[in-house]
């Protein structure tokens, strides 16, 4: 049976234009995007009206909150005091009994105790299939975010969490896992070599089995969400067509109908629910594997920044009518200084992001969680360094497990 291991997220995938204290990068993007030649295409309607509907109490995300807010003083005050606390690498194997192996990803260390795998999220930041930098908080933060989503969406399908506990680490079943990444995008944007943009605009119009129209303008809303499934190369991710997974034998038809229409399903509640909290889930990335008894479960991450586009979405038609980039709270700015400053494709050395990028995107980090559960992020203790926090809570897990 083969084990789960992480693997790299696919390239994936703010806010007005503000006086910037350092002009050496802009925290809040401005990007601009060529207008949109002809308006008979579809465009979105996706204010957060819908969302104001159902809950007429609650408001839209406020890019004031983002930007400047007594929240963000407090959290970007334990940044500061975090920076140089950052969970960058772990050894369990060294300190917890029972861990048996390693597997160290660009994200996630997964650790075999047997029986189960010990994931840990780290505060590594990947991009471009490289580190970048550490985020401070970011690994708490992808941890509970893909908890809340994997606890909301078990009405279209299981999952392999077991539990929970540390604020870093999931232990999940041992799963034969699926070699195929199935990314689902509801719109033509990226800014990555193998990003649904980029390849559209360099003129393919079929991509990963799906007919893309003519006509279409970088952000714009595609007729219909698409799955873009990708599967392994050494060291990237290879788009593929629906028929080559089945010829290749990396699926049999059966798996793959019911995990694509899963990821498509997920897709769009997780859609839904963005919406209802004032944001647009652009696009994501799943993974799937089965488990012992056959059955097929989600795994990995779900709807986190890492594997996720997110835009504020009261926002996004007027920008798009002008030929603005949509305002995000991913991590897609921070692709773009390095993109702006370096060839992070081919560069064998990258410069440091500098500090303010590094606060910017942990808050971001953040702000989306606290927005999407609505529920407040709580700051670790700096007292207990992490590490031998998360070895008590690990080596008490498991010993309840056996």
């Amino acid at each position: 049976m083969a084990q789960y291991a992480p693997t790299l997220n696919p390239p994936k995938t703010l806010i007005p234009k503000l006086p910037n204290p350092n002009p050496s990068f802009s925290s809040i993007s401005t990007f601009r995007t060529p207008k949109p030649k002809s308006k008979n295409f579809s465009t979105i309607s996706m204010s957060v009206t819908a969302g104001q509907n159902q809950q007429q109490h609650q408001k839209p995300p406020s890019l004031d909150v983002l930007i400047n807010s007594a929240r963000k003083e407090e959290v970007i005050g334990a940044i500061k005091n975090s920076s140089s606390h950052c969970l960058s690498e772990t050894n369990l194997h060294l300190t917890v009994p029972g861990l048996k192996s390693k597997t160290r990803g660009k994200v996630r260390d997964v650790y075999d105790s047997g029986d189960y795998l010990v994931m840990v999220t780290t505060d590594r930041q990947s991009a471009f299939d490289r580190i970048l930098a550490s985020i401070p908080f970011k690994g708490q933060v992808l941890n509970e975010t893909s908890l809340w989503w994997f606890d909301k969406t078990q009405h279209i399908t299981s999952n392999a969490v077991v539990s929970a506990p540390d604020e870093n680490v999931t232990i999940a079943k041992k799963c034969s896992v699926f070699p195929v990444e199935f990314v689902v995008r509801g719109f033509v944007t990226g800014s990555t070599d193998t990003s649904l943009w980029t390849v559209y605009n360099n003129g393919v119009r079929n991509y990963c089995g799906n007919a893309l129209p003519d006509g279409l303008a970088k952000s714009q809303k595609l007729p219909a969400n698409i799955l873009t499934p990708t599967t392994k190369a050494a060291d990237h991710d290879v788009p593929v067509t629906p028929d080559e997974i089945v010829e290749r034998g990396l699926m049999t038809q059966a798996e793959y109908d019911e995990v694509s229409r899963k990821a498509l399903s997920l897709f769009e509640y997780g859609q839904r629910v963005a919406l209802e909290h004032g944001l647009i889930l652009v696009d994501t990335k799943y993974e799937f594997g089965k488990g012992q008894d056959g059955s097929i479960l989600l795994i990995d991450e779900v709807h986190t920044p890492d594997s996720s586009r997110y835009w504020i979405a009261h926002t996004y038609e007027e920008r798009f009518k002008n030929g603005l980039e949509p305002e995000n709270v991913d991590k897609e700015f921070l692709r773009l200084w390095f993109k702006d400053h370096c060839n992070p494709y081919e560069d064998e050395v990258l410069p440091d992001a500098p500090e303010e990028l590094v606060r910017e995107l942990s808050w971001r980090y953040i702000f989306l969680y606290e927005t999407i559960t609505k529920s407040e992020f709580k700051l670790p203790s700096t007292e207990e360094p992490i590490h031998d926090r998360i070895s008590r809570n690990v080596a008490r897990a498991l010993s309840s497990l056996t």
